[in-house]
This record gives structure tokens, sequence and C-alpha cells, in this order.
């Protein structure tokens, strides 16, 4: 595969790519994904990275190798023509990439439903047109390999099975065993050999991996480095990296897409209104592509961060994401500048749109290590209670309460994310409730499917200020961007003529 500069070079329907798979979580396919991903930019790739389903983490490390925005393709939230125009727009961007690699989810066939693929990495694979690198955690199987992959090839036909990893081998004997076992008795090629070590693990958290942002924050950017300097030495020694290669450039052509929802807006020469969005280590959940439209909506984005800066900069909106504000809870509230400035930018009726953590950060107070509520692994949080915003009634309780799971909402009134009547699937990953919310507390969502903040409503609302535990994405949910870009053009004229 030529090694382009990609001016003018192949359009995003027939360049290479490759999907990693495996049986199961924890079998490594994501270290090894992003080792692979760190060998190919060293070779000099411009690597386009995925993530299947709408997990926020594991694209943070891959957005952090690649130098590009790493994004989620989820085939229950997005039909086939959304899968398609984000995986295009995404490859397409930034003078185009030379390969892409996609990272699955759980195991192979894992999905929404039990008797069909929606949802599941292999439906992605289908979409895509993807041959499948299919890691396997080896540890104590050799022959059984064997069976695992035979029945993993057999179990959809329609699925292509190119090569296997074998992870978390003790030795060479074990190595040669199990190879020679896959390879006999299925006819697919092992590609790699990736001894137990250590130092191909990376620290864990509570929603899974820690954010690379935090990970700098916690290691250095020359301890960061060298984690994943050493990730990448053991992948370029025990994969070969050219047949992984050869793999992605056996994937056929897909038919060009036409009605892109990521095309520019007919209104770009309109003054735009400009939309702050809270970024650190405390809040760093976004899908990229929600930005994108923000922007092709006709946004101006403005980051600042919620953690360091005095006050909010100059903006007409606000989208605070989610994150970790349990853990920066102290940082948070020490920053009272920052929170009057967010409060009063609420009162005034700025269009403000907070998803979970946001919208914890957004409630009158955060109280962590409570009696009796447990704890979650790696997240040790001591007993406390800290002031945040105060812009949503409301009392975050953080505790064993783990709540993971799609939702489908319908907007039971007009707010900064469209109008009254609009309806959405979205997903929900937190370990917090909220208490100590008034009788009378308005809420924008009625679920049909999900938890929510109280009972079957979501989107505690105030003002133009709406909060929510549901996580949306622009591809499947479609207001979304030129409605919290309108209300904040309105709310910079209404600012203008007043």
């Amino acid at each position: 595969m030529s090694q382009s500069n990609h001016p003018g070079g192949k359009d995003a329907g027939s360049i290479p790519r490759v999907l990693i798979s495996a049986d199961r979580s924890s079998s490594g396919k994501t270290t090894i994904s992003m080792g692979l991903m760190a060998a190919l930019v060293s070779r000099g790739y411009k690597v386009q990275p995925f993530k299947v389903a709408l997990d926020y983490i594991d694209p943070s490390y891959h957005t952090e190798i690649t130098g590009r925005f790493c994004r989620n393709l989820d085939g229950y939230l997005m039909d086939e023509h959304g899968i398609l125009d984000v995986y295009t727009h995404a490859c397409e961007t930034g003078g185009g990439a030379d390969i892409a690699i996609i990272e699955g989810v759980r195991g192979l066939f894992e999905g929404f439903e039990s008797l069909s693929d929606v949802g599941s990495t292999a439906q992605i694979a289908k979409i895509l047109k993807c041959p499948v690198v299919f890691v396997i955690n080896a540890r104590s199987i050799t022959r059984s390999a064997a069976a695992l992959i035979g029945g993993y090839k057999n179990f959809d036909p329609d699925v292509e099975i190119a090569g296997v990893i074998l992870n978390n081998i003790g030795g060479r004997r074990h190595a040669q065993k199990a190879k020679e076992a896959i390879e006999h008795y299925t006819g697919v090629p092992v590609l790699g050999i990736i001894p137990r070590d250590p130092s191909m693990q990376i620290s864990m958290r509570h929603l899974g991996l820690m954010p690379a942002l935090e990970g700098r924050r916690r290691f250095g950017d020359g301890g960061f480095e060298n984690r994943l300097h050493g990730i990448e030495e053991i992948i370029n020694k025990g994969i070969d990296v050219d047949r992984f290669l050869g793999i992605a450039e056996s994937a056929k052509p897909l038919t060009a897409l036409e009605n892109s929802i990521f095309s520019p807006a007919v209104n770009e020469n309109s003054q735009k209104p400009k939309i702050g969005v809270a970024l650190d280590e405390a809040f760093n959940f976004y899908y990229r592509d929600n930005i994108d439209l923000l922007e092709i909506a006709g946004a101006e984005i403005v980051y600042f961060s919620p953690v360091n800066d005095p006050g909010l900069p100059e903006v007409d909106g606000l989208y605070i994401g989610g994150g970790y504000p349990e853990l920066f809870a102290a940082e948070l509230e020490a920053n009272e500048t920052m929170r009057k400035s967010i409060k009063e930018a609420s009162a005034a009726g700025m269009p403000i749109y907070a998803e979970c953590g946001g919208l914890m950060y957004l409630t009158e107070k955060i109280s962590t290590g409570v009696p009796g509520k447990g704890t979650y692994h790696d997240a040790s949080m001591p007993e406390s209670t800290y002031s945040m915003v105060g812009a949503l009634p409301g009392h975050t309780i953080m505790g064993q309460t783990r709540v993971v799971s799609y939702n489908i909402g319908t907007l039971a009134r007009d707010c900064p994310i469209g109008k009254k009547g609009n309806s959405f699937k979205g997903h929900e990953f937190h370990h917090s409730e909220i208490l100590e919310i008034p009788d009378d507390a308005e809420f924008a969502i009625a679920l049909t499917r999900g938890t929510g903040i109280r009972g079957d409503r979501d989107g505690l609302i105030v003002n133009n200020t709406i909060g929510s535990y549901a996580h949306l994405h622009g591809v499947a949910y479609r207001e979304l961007a030129g409605s919290l870009v309108e209300a904040a053009r309105k709310f910079r004229d209404s600012r203008v003529s007043s």
C-alpha cells in the first residue's frame, strides 16, 4: 500500500480498512488496536480510527495516537446510511486517510438482541464490507482456540474472519500449538502472538479505561508516551504488520454516498453564534461528529475549562458534555468564579445543554463516598459534599447505582435541543443519581426506554438550561445540532436588540 500524503488520494469507499474484534470483552483488543494504530502512524500512514458502539474512552486513545478524531459507529442508534455517512465523513476530513481501523465492542456478535446482529460489531463489519482480525485471549487454551475460531467463522458466513491474533500467550510451545491448530482446522492465518506482559495494561476507571487527557495529567507527557511506545514495540515484535495491511487492502469497495448530513450549511456567510464547549480533565466525553455538526449548522466552537478557567468566554450558548466531575469535584467547587458565571448565564436565558457529567455539574451539589452507597473499582473518592453550579435543582449522589442502557425519548416541550414531539434514540451510562429534586421541577424529556433522572423523565430544565443523563449522537438524532445553534443565534440576537 502506498504511503501517500493523500492530496486528492483515494475516496473513502476504496481505502483499505480492517475491523479488530474478539470473542468477548477483556480480550486485549483495545490495547492491540492502539498498538497497531501507533505502528502504522510510525510508518507514515494516516490512520482513521473508529469505535463500534458509544464508548468515549477508547476513542480518546485512538485520537491521541493517530492525530485524527476517532468516530463512533452504532448499528442500533444509526441506520445503514448514517453509519456509511459517519465513516465517509471521517475518512475524507483532514486531507483524507490512508487506512481505517475499526475497534469492535465486546464479542463479535454481541448486540441489542439475541436473534439479530443489530447493534453488534458483526453488523458494522457487514455494512462496511470489512474483513475482521479476531483477537483471542489464549490464556490456558491451545487446540480449543481452533474450535473457537471455527465456531465464530461458521456462525455467520457473511462476516469475514480474515486473521487471528493470539493474546496472553505463556511461551513458545503454547503459541506453536495454538497457531498450528487454528490454521490447520480453520484455514484462518494467525498474524501475531502477543505474550503475557503487564505493560500491555492501561489504567482502568469505573466507566472503562482512563481517558487519554487524564492519562497525560496523571503520568505526565513523558510517562504517558513511554507507555504507548512500549505497547507499540510489543505489537511490532509480535504481529506481522505487513500481513495485517494486506488484509486491510482486501476490503471490497463501498458504494459512493449521497445526501450526507455533513454537507455544509447554506447560510455560511451569516454571523456565527458562538457555542462554548467544556473541555478539560473533568469534561471530555464528546462525539466528534456532534462538534462537526454544530459547526456545519453555523456555530463557532469556543472551548473552555470549568476546572481551570476563571469564567466563561464570550459565547451565545453552552454544551457541557460527560466526564468525571465527581473525581474533580474539589477543583470544580474551588473555581467559584466559573460556577457563578455559568449560573448567571443560565439565569439570563442562555441556551445550555448538559449531558450526564455536565448535568451533575449543573446541580446544586455532588456527594461522594456516601456511606452505604458503596464504591466502584479504581475510583476511590473521599466522603464529602461539594457545591456545584446550582443552575438546576437537585443533589447528585455517587454510589452503587450503575446504569448502562440505550434509551428512547420524546421531547415533552420546546427546548434548546429541539421541538416538542421530536423523538430520539440515545444511551446512558452513569454511577450517580439525583435526589432532592422539587416536586414542581420541570422535565423536557419523556422516556419510553431507559432510566433518566426521575421515573420516566429526563432532561431537567430551568429557563433555557437542560441537563440529561441521555447522551445523544447528532447522526442518530438529527435535530440536535441545528436546534442548539438556532437557540444560540436567537439568544445572541436578543442581547443585541436589547
